[in-house]
């Protein structure tokens, strides 16, 4: 092989085995018995362990970050939107179950960027301002939309999770039920929503 082989062999072991068994429960032994290679040719390539996970995850960053960003391009109705982001998200778990299921697991305490939680993030940010804009159309205080921003795009990506391993029901009718509760929920908040007293009265007990 090559050195670009060598390098993209390695990358495809690693990934399928970040994906079976995390980065904690994989060694450098594993990614060179598998590949069959020697562990200096691994060391060589990326430096160690955390070098490849690094690799790995960046490049499993850059697929679902670019799905999720091309949903939202383009603008529309914000159903709309809802609607290609749900799918682009169950799309790329779709053709991608190795790489979400290594960037939904913990990261290694080195790796202090491109976790899904930091990723998610960023998608929350870029809703916050279609979700702005809806608020205020509907006399909503637009405020709280970075709040609401990061309920719907967490609801989404647990959803994904769940669905990574159940895989029914199919694609598009998992994104449609999403939608039917984010939008229709939407659609009809309170513009001050406070809890019944009932539940108030019950915590203050709990904690009493």
């Amino acid at each position: 092989m090559t050195g670009v082989q060598r390098r993209a062999q390695l990358l495809d072991v690693s990934r399928r085995l970040f994906a079976e068994k995390g980065f904690e429960g994989t060694s450098i032994e594993e990614i060179a018995a598998r590949a069959e290679v020697s562990k200096p040719v691994v060391y060589e390539h990326f430096g160690g362990k955390e070098g490849i996970y690094a690799v790995v995850v960046d490049r499993e960053i850059q697929a679902l970050t670019g799905a999720l960003s091309g949903a939202l391009e383009g603008g529309g109705h914000p159903k709309v939107l809802v609607e290609r982001t749900a799918l682009a998200l169950l799309s790329y778990i779709e053709a991608s179950e190795d790489g979400f299921r290594i960037l939904v697991r913990d990261s290694p305490v080195a790796q202090a960027t491109g976790t899904f939680s930091s990723l998610i993030g960023d998608v929350a940010t870029q809703v916050e301002h279609l979700l702005a804009d809806q608020f205020t159309s509907q006399g909503l205080n637009p405020r709280t939309a970075p709040m609401y921003a990061q309920m719907l795009v967490g609801m989404v990506a647990l959803t994904g999770q769940w669905w990574l391993d159940a895989r029914r029901p199919a694609k598009s009718e998992v994104a449609a039920h999403l939608v039917n509760l984010a939008w229709n929920g939407l659609s009809s908040l309170e513009r001050r929503p406070t809890l019944t007293k009932h539940a108030v009265e019950e915590s203050r007990a709990k904690r009493a």
